[in-house]
Formats: structure tokens, C-alpha cells, sequence
């Protein structure tokens, strides 16, 4: 079995865990709601009180919006939490609902706090420094944005599972990247590929209306892209989850996931070259 295939397997398992507890669909539309929700807290005053055509943004406008960028970013956050949560609880043979799944964000809502502001700073400074570079320069803060995202990527479920602080998870998620993944990933490539294969209707669909003025078409591109990606980041979560589980502890608690597919996707580059 390739990687890319044992891959497209993980992200089937993952639909089946998805498949198990279809109402934490929910979560990633309480995420987009409540986003909504933030940017018009901290926007409305602002343009309810200001004279838009002669508007000079001042230090206090900055603040605002350096404030509502953290808020943002822990909203985000929190519900992701929530989903890893209830990935959890599935994967260890729970019965998740929407309300415990974010119970368990919030148990560990003074956590998820720091790593929010870490997070949103390193993507505020990393974008504020690609406006400012050439072109040669944004594609090298492109791939340290790049690296961040993969060697952090399971600090949410250790925060959330272990209710380890920031520092402490950001160094166990560099350990276990090291560890179980090396230079490999191509399971994040697979589930971002089942993603690019599921939006190439809604694409066409968005195309077909456009060129042809039928709003209806539009309506339902724009429908079926949303539904993917609401899929598709809760599949994130639940594969997120999953792999926390067998970096850490070498095994996938349940029956959803065929360790042997995670074993293929993670492994070296090293331990690939004995079987060639």
C-alpha cells in the first residue's frame, strides 16, 4: 500500500468516525457564527461612529483591531478544541454531543487562551513580514509558515487531552513530529486532496452560473463549497485527534482506524528505504 493511498484510507476512517457523530457537523457552523458574530461586535461601533470618507485610522482603531484578531483566532480555536474533544470521546468509545464537546473545550479554556495568542501573533507577524518582502522573501516566510503549522500541528489535542501549557505541548508536538512523522506528509496531503476532489463540483456549478448569469447555479455552488468545507474541517479535527493518539501512544484507541495505515503514512524515510 503507498502512502498517498493508506492516506485516502485515514480520511476514510476518518468519515467514519464523522459517519458515528454527524451532529459535530454543527461545530464548525457555530465557529463561523460566532466569528460573525465578533467582527460586528468590534466593527459596527467603529463605522456606526466614524465619518468612513475622511477616516484616518488612529493607534486606538489599531488596538481595536489587534484585539478582535486575538478574539477571532481564540474562537477559532475554542471550537476546534471542542471537536478534538469529541473526537476523543468517540475514539474512546463515548458518545459525543455537541454540549459535551464543548464542555471539553471549555475545561480547558484558560489553556487554550495562551496558545491562541501565540498562534495569532506568529501568523500576524509571519503575514505582516510577507507584505513587506520581495518575492524571494515571501516564499521563505511562506515555508516558515509552512514549518509552524506542521510541527504545532498536534499541540491542540495535547492541550486538550493532557491539559499541557503552551510551551509544554509546542515541544511535545516538535517531539512527536520528529519521532513519528519525519520529513512525511502525506496524509495531510491525502485528506487535502479528497477535500480539492469534493469542491470540483461546486467549482463548476460556480462557473456555469457565472458565465451563464443563473443565480441559482451560483446559490448552489456557493451552498455546495460551504458544506465541503464544513466537512472537511471536521474531518480535520477527528484525523488531528486521530494521530495525536497514535503519535503518542504507537495505537488508535477504537476500531475506526487500520493501524497499519498509519504506520505506512508516518513512517521515515529511513524505514521506507528497507522495504525497497
Amino acid at each position: 500500500m503507498s502512502r498517498i493511498q493508506s492516506s485516502i484510507e485515514i480520511a476514510k476512517s476518518s468519515w467514519q468516525v464523522l459517519k458515528a457523530d454527524k451532529e459535530l457537523l454543527l461545530l464548525p457552523i457555530l465557529s463561523t457564527l460566532a466569528t460573525l458574530a465578533t467582527i460586528a461586535l468590534f466593527l459596527v461601533p467603529i463605522f456606526a461612529s466614524t465619518d468612513l470618507e475622511n477616516w484616518e485610522p488612529g493607534v486606538g482603531h489599531y488596538v481595536t483591531l489587534f484585539v478582535m484578531y486575538l478574539v477571532l483566532a481564540y474562537v477559532t480555536i475554542f471550537f476546534n478544541a471542542a471537536l478534538v474533544s469529541a473526537a476523543h470521546e468517540r475514539l474512546n468509545g463515548g458518545d459525543p454531543t455537541v454540549g459535551s464537546a464543548l464542555r471539553g473545550a471549555a475545561r480547558r479554556a484558560g489553556k487554550i487562551l495562551p496558545w491562541a495568542i501565540v498562534s495569532a501573533t506568529v501568523s500576524l507577524i509571519l503575514r505582516s513580514l510577507e507584505e513587506r518582502a520581495g518575492l524571494i522573501g515571501r516564499i521563505v516566510i511562506g515555508l516558515v509558515g509552512m514549518a509552524w503549522a506542521v510541527v504545532t500541528f498536534l499541540v491542540l489535542p495535547i492541550i486538550v487531552v493532557e491539559g499541557l501549557g503552551v510551551s509544554a505541548a509546542v515541544k511535545k508536538s516538535a517531539e512527536m513530529f520528529r519521532r513519528t512523522w519525519g520529513e512525511n506528509l502525506a496524509a495531510q496531503v491525502g485528506l487535502g486532496f479528497v477535500g480539492f476532489l469534493a469542491s470540483l463540483p461546486g467549482v463548476a456549478l460556480l462557473f456555469l452560473g457565472v458565465t451563464n448569469g443563473m443565480l441559482v447555479l451560483i446559490a448552489v455552488g456557493v451552498l455546495w463549497l460551504a458544506g465541503v468545507a464544513i466537512v472537511m474541517a471536521t474531518l480535520s479535527g477527528i484525523f488531528q485527534t486521530a494521530l495525536y493518539h497514535y503519535a503518542a501512544d504507537g495505537t488508535v484507541p477504537g476500531a475506526y482506524y487500520n493501524e497499519q495505515s498509519f504506520a505506512e503514512a508516518f513512517r521515515s524515510r529511513r524505514e521506507a528505504r528497507r522495504y525497497r
